[in-house]
């Protein structure tokens, strides 16, 4: 991906990001990391983001504490009017592929999500083909009923 002129960070964003409430653990935000693919844990309070967690946010931690205590938001977040460019920029200098996507009132809106090439960014049509071929060969290996075989 390109960026022959500036866009807003709103046209490159991920708009159903998985989400957690506060209510979560540190133990069970271990075990959310246990996907390599997920960089981040949004904590969530009606709607309104509390708290970006990232893996090394855990270390140190009681299981049983709070998660949202262990994060931030800070550098882990962006206005949807935001450049792209300079957020792209900020995030390979940081050597982050996520921010959350949040607006004024801190309301959570979506997430940027760099993809592994770091060329650019997941989009929600991508993800959801992904979720669909993760639960195709779910289904080819388990039948239709989740978690007993046929």
């Amino acid at each position: 991906m390109s960026l022959e002129t500036d866009a807003p960070v709103v046209g490159s964003m991920h708009t159903f990001p998985k989400t957690s409430p506060v209510s979560t653990t540190v133990g069970q935000a271990r075990e959310f990391f246990g996907n390599d693919k997920v960089h981040a844990l949004l904590v969530v309070s009606h709607g309104v983001l509390v708290a970006v967690v990232e893996r090394p946010d855990l270390v140190g931690r009681s299981d049983h504490e709070p998660v949202a205590s262990a994060g931030r938001l800070g550098d882990r977040v962006v206005a949807p009017s935001d450049s792209l460019r300079e957020t792209w920029d900020a995030m390979a200098a940081a050597g982050r592929r996520r921010v959350a996507v949040v607006t004024e009132e801190g309301r959570l809106v979506g997430l940027l999500c760099l993809k592994r090439s770091g060329r650019g960014f997941c989009s929600d049509a991508g993800i959801g083909a992904r979720a669909e071929e993760h639960a195709a060969r779910a289904e080819a290996r388990w039948g239709t009923t989740r978690g007993t075989r046929e």
